[in-house]
């Protein structure tokens, strides 16, 4: 009777042990089958969101392929010759509080791909002198090619502004050169002369210049597209100062957006024409 009943304990214990896991096991299915659902869910969720990206996305594209269409058939042929009008008004507005050279653009020229094309080669063009006078705007793709091998000669072209007198340091003004003789060999071009003075045009433009020149000579095949404006305040006949804009083609070895006020140390200057005084 005590073997029958013993028998009997092992039988029940090895019933309840299979009960238990199957219990277990129905139970981690349960579990699984929720995670999974959750699973989907957030799978669904994403799935929805990747298609409104999509959506998104195509409408993005479908937007700049129009604009570049409008642009290709209101294309000209021909390059920005200057900033726009907007910006030189803000540049012209500013004053000068105490740093001669100031960042514009976050520094990046504004030239489109079109001002970028090599496709013609070399070249520089100089905007017309505008009704007062004044020189406009400067531009060019430079290439060694276009760098001089002859001295330059004497400037006799005075430009508007243009009341030169002694200071301590030597000459106030200088007849600026927009794009630098070294650059393109222009000299005696009213075009391409500016009043400035002598801190514009040495060490700041002159700095700008130099960097572009020795670009230029390391290779027959650098290009840089150039174009400095030089900002007047209304009708007055003495700039502001001036926006030089660079970029060399195929890289970011010459890339800058600048611009130099037309100031010297000590010196007031009248805008309005150019007089100055000393203290």
């Amino acid at each position: 009777m005590k073997k029958s009943f013993n028998i009997f304990i092992v039988f029940l214990a090895l019933f309840t042990l299979a009960g238990c896991s199957s219990s277990q096991t129905e139970s981690a299915s349960k579990t699984k089958i929720v995670k999974n659902y959750s699973y989907q869910k957030k799978a669904a969720k994403l799935n929805k969101q990747n298609d409104e990206l999509k959506s998104d996305i195509k409408d993005l594209q479908n937007k700049i392929t129009k604009d570049q269409d409008y642009l290709a058939e209101n294309d000209q042929g021909t390059f920005s010759n200057n900033s726009s009008d907007t910006a030189k008004t803000n540049l012209a507005n500013l004053d000068y509080t105490g740093t001669q050279e100031i960042i514009v653009n976050n520094n990046q020229p504004e030239f489109s791909d079109q001002d970028k094309s090599t496709s013609q080669g070399a070249w520089q063009t100089y905007g017309d002198l505008d009704n007062l006078n004044r020189a406009t705007a400067a531009n060019a793709l430079l290439n060694s090619s276009l760098m001089p091998t002859a001295k330059r000669t004497g400037l006799t072209w005075n430009p508007t502004g243009w009341h030169n007198k002694k200071i301590s340091s030597g000459w106030l003004y200088n007849r600026s050169h927009l794009i630098g003789y070294q650059l393109t060999g222009q000299n005696n071009n009213p075009k391409n002369l500016m009043t400035g003075t002598r801190s514009l045009n040495s060490p700041e433009m002159q700095a700008h210049e130099m960097d572009i020149a020795y670009y230029l000579k390391q290779s027959s095949s650098h290009f840089v597209r150039y174009r400095v404006t030089p900002i007047f305040r209304g009708d007055e006949l003495l700039a502001r100062g001036v926006q030089m804009e660079a970029q060399s083609i195929g890289d970011n070895s010459i890339q800058f957006n600048v611009y130099i006020f037309n100031v010297q140390s000590g010196v007031t200057l009248n805008y309005n024409d150019g007089t100055s005084q000393v203290g």
